[in-house]
C-alpha cells in the first residue's frame, strides 16, 4: 500500500466524522444535523430493513415519525472501509443498533445489525453521503418480547 498523503488522512477523518455525526444525530433525532449529512439530492435505501427508499426530505418526515416511538436508541458505526478517488468515495461500514420500546414491565431492547453501503462525494461544504443502502443481517425484533412490547405500548410512546 502506498503512503497516504496529508490529503488522504484528512478525507478519512472528515469521512468518520460524517459518518460519527450521522449516528449521532439519528440517536439525538436532530432532524437538521441528520440531513447535513446528505447532499441535497441523495437518495437513501431502509427497505431491506423494513423501512423505505427515497430523497432525504422524504425519509427524514418518516424517521421523524418512526423514531418518536422509541425512547432509547444507539446506533453505533464501526469498521469502516473507504476507498476514496479524487471527489468521490465508497465506504462500507457496520452498523449495531440497540433500540428500547417500552411495555408494562419497563423497557425491552432489541438488536439490529447490517453494514451501510454509501456513496461519498466532496462538496464545497466537505463530505456528503450521495447514497446510502442499509443491509441488515439481523434483527431480534421480531422475539416474542420484542413484538409483546410493541404490540402493547402506550400510543403517546
Amino acid at each position: 500500500m502506498a503512503m497516504m498523503t496529508l490529503q488522504d488522512v484528512a478525507d478519512r477523518i472528515e469521512i468518520d466524522d460524517l459518518i460519527t455525526r450521522y449516528a449521532t444525530a439519528l440517536d439525538a433525532k436532530d432532524w437538521d444535523r441528520w440531513a447535513s449529512c446528505f447532499t441535497g439530492d441523495a437518495t437513501i435505501d431502509y427497505s431491506a430493513a423494513g423501512g423505505i427508499a427515497g430523497p432525504v426530505a422524504e425519509v427524514r418526515q418518516w424517521l421523524a415519525e418512526v423514531m418518536a416511538g422509541f425512547p432509547m436508541t444507539q446506533h453505533l458505526v464501526t469498521n469502516r472501509e473507504v476507498q476514496i478517488s479524487g471527489d468521490a468515495a465508497t465506504c462500507r461500514s457496520c452498523l449495531f443498533n440497540p433500540m428500547g420500546v417500552h411495555d408494562a414491565d419497563g423497557m425491552v431492547l432489541f438488536f439490529e445489525g447490517g453494514y451501510y453501503r454509501d456513496r461519498l462525494v466532496r462538496t464545497v461544504d466537505g463530505w456528503r453521503i450521495a447514497a446510502r443502502v442499509e443491509e441488515p443481517t439481523y434483527s431480534t425484533r421480531l422475539h416474542r418480547v420484542v413484538l409483546r412490547a410493541l404490540e402493547t405500548r402506550p400510543a403517546s410512546a
